[in-house]
């Protein structure tokens, strides 16, 4: 088992800046992916962005060049850093980690951002 331990949310005005983390312990040797979706009132949960082990990464669409994935290995630790914020960034953001797909899941963080 993983687990999954967020920090970071809180509420910002639009344009403003947020920086989440999120700490894995226990199995950590079985991780390979680790990332963050996000899912808003009334809507489906959408990946926001993923990293493997090895530092490849991808967002989704409406992130690209505001938010930038991380990766600490050595403290089993991923960053997303939210720039340019934007009032339906608003969500509540959740860390994910797994081998090859998304298994083990974080409580959630807030994120609000005002206009």
């Amino acid at each position: 088992q993983v687990q999954l331990v967020e920090s970071g949310g809180g509420l910002v005005q639009a344009g403003g800046s947020l920086r989440l983390s999120c700490a894995a312990s226990g199995s950590i040797f079985s991780i390979n992916l680790m990332g963050w979706y996000r899912q808003a009132p009334g809507k489906q949960r959408e990946l926001v962005a993923g990293i493997t082990s090895g530092g490849s990464t991808n967002y989704g669409d409406s992130v690209k060049g505001r938010f930038t994935i991380s990766r600490d290995n050595a403290k089993n630790t991923v960053y997303l850093q939210m720039n340019s914020l934007k009032p339906e960034d608003t969500a509540v953001y959740y860390c994910a980690a797994g081998a090859y797909e998304y298994d083990y899941w974080g409580q959630g963080t807030q994120v609000t951002v005002s206009s």
